[in-house]
Order: structure tokens, then sequence, then C-alpha cells
């Protein structure tokens, strides 16, 4: 069965809760797919191992200083973070001495390999949201999503000639609400007949238009306010340069992950676009540490569409089920033994009263706190004699644990400099939490 197949059919197979209501509500779905090749027989077994829906975002002003917030709950973004919890427990296993699907032989250094044959596949329902999304429109005319509201003040991106533009940040004019008054107007075959866009549709994904700044870093939207968390096509080409484990497991890898492929189910796309966005901004960076690289995923579209996407949702509507919104649910399931399904909705987890927010039960397994009470896990059960060399005593904060993965942050000073240089780093006072 094809990635996109297996995707769907691990959707269908979760329980209802956090799903969209059909005929009314909408979203977006990504997942990471393992691959692993036989050494003798050369079959090549897929396996989901991490899946997530999401469209929405946090404003500034709710993001935690103690990171027990899920600030971003994009599908991409719920996938990648599933597939952490994966590689954690995948680790746990081999420090503990059991055997894993992943990992296998630890260096001088206490830092292990993938297995030779594995391999991780992205698999996305849409077109990441950001510089993938600008699509010029006559490439897309036949395509059944429409676009969503232009909500966007412009600010320029990173010189790299004499004839491109000057750097800048894309981000949200926070006086626009949802429905503001400045709208695209969806295409169709005819431009004079195309009408305004309908001012419910919120802007769950970016748009899918021409007269956009292509090339640049943007930050999501949020309901009425800036967020801080930037398109998922940008983090995609952060990816390719950093790897998707991120700067903790970087501790304990000899090499960055990267995804061999992203593939796009069936939605508005365009090949020159995904691999500007996706592969060219990043193509030039040079002088990575060991162990990571400019690494480009192969980039394909599936002829499968995704039962639940906006266009779908819209065909199955009928009078009486009210507008049309994005989903207010998240959903994350990932391969793991504890908790492998989690709900959030506005960054918490779903259904949670105000009594308890601040507290455990109101926290996500992806937030920052809990990846990285995680983490901390990891470390504890990993003996003295194979504890990374880079986990120095005196570490005590996520703030001090990412910043001691030092390839980590050479690469990614390498990766800002020169291709992401008005990228925010993060707000060091918002990661002193432990």
């Amino acid at each position: 069965m094809k990635s996109p197949a297996l995707c769907y059919r691990r959707f269908a197979e979760l329980p209802r809760r956090g799903k969209p209501e059909p005929g009314r509500e909408w979203t977006l779905m990504a997942a990471v797919v393992q691959l692993t090749r036989g050494q003798d027989s050369g079959r090549v077994e897929k396996e989901v191992v991490s899946l997530g829906t999401g469209t929405k975002c946090i404003g500034r002003s709710a993001m935690s200083p103690t990171g027990d917030v899920l600030n971003d709950s994009h599908a991409e973004v719920m996938a990648r973070r599933g597939c952490v919890r994966y590689l954690i427990q995948e680790l746990h296993r081999v420090v503990s001495g059991s055997t894993s699907s992943v990992f296998d032989q630890m260096d001088e250094n206490g830092r292990w390999r993938l297995k030779p044959g594995v391999s991780f596949v992205f698999f996305t329902s849409h077109t990441p949201c950001g510089d993938a999304s600008i699509i010029p429109m006559m490439e897309i005319q036949t395509q059944p999503c429409p676009p969503v509201p232009n909500l966007k003040r412009r600010v320029q991106e990173p010189d790299r000639g004499p004839n491109t533009k000057r750097p800048h940040l894309e981000v949200q004019d926070p006086h626009l609400e949802d429905g503001g008054a400045s709208v695209d107007p969806p295409h169709s075959e005819d431009p004079s007949q195309n009408p305004p866009l309908k001012p419910e549709l919120e802007p769950g994904v970016d748009i899918h238009r021409t007269g956009a700044n292509t090339g640049v870093l943007r930050v999501k939207p949020g309901r009425g306010e800036p967020t801080m968390s930037l398109s998922c096509s940008d983090k995609l080409a952060r990816w390719g340069v950093l790897g998707f484990q991120g700067a903790l497991l970087a501790h304990y890898l000899q090499g960055a992950l990267y995804f061999s492929t992203v593939v796009v189910g069936k939605c508005p796309y365009s090949p020159e676009v995904m691999h500007r966005a996706l592969v060219q901004r990043c193509s030039h960076v040079s002088g990575l540490p060991v162990g990571f690289s400019v690494s480009p995923p192969v980039l394909v579209q599936s002829s499968l569409e995704f039962p639940f996407n906006q266009a779908q949702t819209e065909l199955q509507h009928q009078a009486g089920q009210g507008r049309i919104s994005p989903c207010g649910a998240a959903i994350s399931w990932c391969n793991v033994t504890e908790q492998p399904l989690d709900v959030t909705a506005n960054g918490y987890k779903h259904g949670v009263t105000k009594k308890v927010l601040g507290t455990a039960k109101a926290r996500s397994v992806l937030c920052k706190l809990e990846l990285f009470h995680s983490f901390l896990s990891l470390v504890s059960a990993t003996t003295s004699s194979a504890l990374p060399s880079s986990l120095r005593p005196g570490l005590s904060t996520y703030w001090d644990y990412k910043q001691a993965s030092q390839s980590y942050q050479q690469a990614w000073n390498q990766l800002q400099h020169q291709a992401f240089p008005l990228w925010p780093r993060s707000d060091r006072n918002l990661l002193q939490f432990r």
C-alpha cells in the first residue's frame, strides 16, 4: 500500500474524538511513515509512526514561560512532534539494552545511528502553508481547494544577489481579525466571475494566489493577534538542513535525521513552487558541522485526496448544518506504548476546564515541557558510561540542554546566517523551565 493510503487508513482507524464533523468542519492531516528495507530480501515495509491533524496556532500573548502550552497545532507540526515522541521511545529501548526498529550501534560518544535500510517519509494532505502555497493562480484554476483570506502585511527576507528583494519577514496584520476587510477572491475559469470570498472562512492555511512575495519567511496567522509560529514551509525547509529530530535528540544521534521524501496529497500543487519553498532557499548553505548537511527530500504529489479537507467538506455540506469552519481540535497519534493519542484545543488537552489549567492534567504530551520531561527520562535511563559526551554536568533547564547540543546550534547558526537571517530566535526567558 502506498504511503498516502496508509496514512488515510490510520486516520480512519482513530477514535471519533477530535475529528471534524462531516459536512461542516474541515481539517488538514500530516504523517510520518517509517520505511524499513530488508537487508536480504530488499522488501520495503511501511509503517505510520506518527500522525497529526490541525489548522490552529495560539497568539503571542497566550504563550507560556513554563512551556506547558502547545503553540503550533498545524498538522505538520503535530506529526513531527509525535515522531519525536516515537524516537525518544526507541532510544529508551536501546539505552536500556532492548532492541529497536530504528537505532543500533552506539559510538564512543554515546550517540546512536539509524539502522541500515531505515528511512522516513513525510506525508501531508495539502501543500504546506507559507511559501509552498504561493502558487500562480493560473496553475491551479482547475484545482478544488479555494484560496483563503489574504490578511498579511509584508516585510522582506534575505538578499541573495543584485536582482533579489531585500530581506523580509511576512507577518499578519494584528488589526485584521479573521474574515477581515481585505481578502483575495477565489479563482475561477473566468476571472470576471470571481465573487468575494466568504468572510467566515478562517485562514487555517496560507493563500494560493498571484501577487505575493515569494521565497520569504511567514508567520502563521492567529485569531486577532500575531503568533510566533513560522509557516510549515519554513519549518520543512529548516528540517532539510537541521533534521527533524530537534536539538535535544541531536545529543543522542550520530547525525541529523532527514525526510527522504515529502509527499503531498491531491490539492493545489506546483512542483516548481514546492522546490523553491523547501529546497532552493537552503541549497547554498555551507560550513555545516559533521553530521549535518543540506539534505533536500524528493518531492512527490499523490492523486489521493483527504476526505476531510475543505473542498470535500464543502461538497458534503447540507442545508441546516451551519457555516463551514475549520475543526477547532487537533489530533496527535504516534506509535508509542504510553498515551499514543492526544487531542488538543487552544494549546491544551481537549475538554479541560479552567480549574485544571496550569496543571499536568491540562498539558498536551506534545508541549515543550512534556517533551522535555520525556527527554529527561531518557537521560535518567542512560548509564553514565553510555551518556552522550555533550550532556555535561550542570545542565538543568530546557534552554541549557538545547544550547549544550553544540553541533546542532552550530548548524542552526550557519542556516540562519546564510538563509534565514530574520528567523526569530527563541526567547531565552520562555525556555527556563525544567
